[in-house]
């Protein structure tokens, strides 16, 4: 039997959790984000197909979102619903007998398994999870992660059926064409800097000069671009329990923050919370980052290694703004939060 790599992304997923929630709902445009509340500042955390047809996306401030799609159904976001929902999906998925499984987050997951019928496998998965969820879920089909991934994209609703195979052999016939920023792990800014050397396509990405792109994006990053452009990734499904690698907290201001005394107490709070997080764990946490958002929609993060790793409240709240301080502008802050990185082991 040949080995075949899965992935399990679950469509729409929180919207569809709220949808069974609320069947009326359904067909509907629907915006989850915040406290539901359009006329506050808060971004979209996932929007329902009919609601992306208008051009609403996730990060999406709400108030854009409302401007975009004015008869959308704004809901506000209960992460501990999904995460129960997500747990039951994970268990599904274990359930199947000689499989690997590996939780990439709320709503994907990769599936390592051994067999001669990979369609048949997918398939099976997409019947136990929406018998056992009511959820539905599109399943790509690769010889490593990469691929399938991507293959997934290509087995959503509105581009395929629920299931495809992307492997080394239709790999030139269905990305080569492409768009670099289709591949998994470049970005809008990356494509940006593959153009500005000449490479727009996937194909182009595969043909270049790992050498050269090491000189110019680094000796890491340059030659990994172009294996993503050839499909070459990690082959094996790793079934160690999904460990989140940070801890965060962030708000918005419903009322820019104008002194700059106000922004350090919210900081500190942040980090408060933050650490009692990370306390509740007994993980201590080796990095913190702030991310602030000026006015009117600006934001950047900062971030900075402790000496040691610690879960005192006190250390990550006096980090937290030591990084605060290495933003020199002093305009209207709308959002603040801080994050708590954990070592890599």
């Amino acid at each position: 039997m040949a080995s075949w790599v899965l992935h399990v992304d679950l469509d729409q997923f929180i919207a569809a959790v709220e949808i069974l929630r609320r069947p009326e709902l359904a067909g509907l445009p629907v915006v989850v984000g915040g406290k539901g509340d359009p006329t506050q500042r808060a971004v979209v955390a996932t929007a329902s197909y009919e609601a992306r047809a208008h051009g609403v996306r996730s990060g999406l401030p709400l108030r854009t979102a409302a401007k975009r799609c004015p008869d959308a159904v704004f809901l506000p976001a209960d992460n501990p619903h999904y995460e129960e929902v997500s747990e039951e999906v994970m268990a599904t998925l274990r359930g199947f007998p000689d499989v690997v499984v590996e939780v990439m987050g709320w709503d994907e997951a990769f599936v390592g398994a051994q067999t001669d019928q990979p369609e048949a496998l997918a398939r099976g998965i997409r019947a136990a999870v929406l018998a056992r969820t009511r959820l539905s879920c599109s399943v790509g089909i690769g010889d490593n992660m990469l691929r399938a991934k991507l293959a997934t994209e290509f087995a959503k609703p509105g581009a395929g059926d629920g299931v495809f195979r992307l492997t080394a052999s239709n790999w030139d016939e269905v990305m080569a064409h492409r768009p670099t920023s289709a591949l998994w792990g470049i970005g809008t800014k990356t494509a940006r800097k593959l153009a500005d050397r000449g490479i727009h396509t996937v194909a182009e990405l595969a043909a270049a000069d790992p050498a050269a792109l090491a000189a110019d994006l680094g000796p890491a990053l340059g030659p990994w671009y172009v294996q993503l452009g050839r499909g070459i990734g990690r082959a094996t499904v790793e079934g160690t329990p999904w460990v989140p690698r940070s801890r965060s907290h962030e708000t918005t201001f419903q009322e820019n923050l104008t002194g700059w005394d106000d922004v350090r107490a919210e900081v500190a709070t942040l980090a408060r919370r933050v650490a009692t997080d990370i306390g509740e764990e007994g993980r201590p946490a080796a990095r913190v980052a702030v991310k602030v958002r000026f006015a009117p929609f600006s934001t950047y993060t900062r971030s900075a290694t402790l000496d040691a790793p610690t879960q005192d409240a006190e250390v990550l709240v006096a980090a937290a703004l030591d990084v605060l301080e290495k933003f020199t502008s002093r305009r209207p802050v709308r959002l603040l939060g801080v994050r708590a990185e954990f070592p890599r082991e």
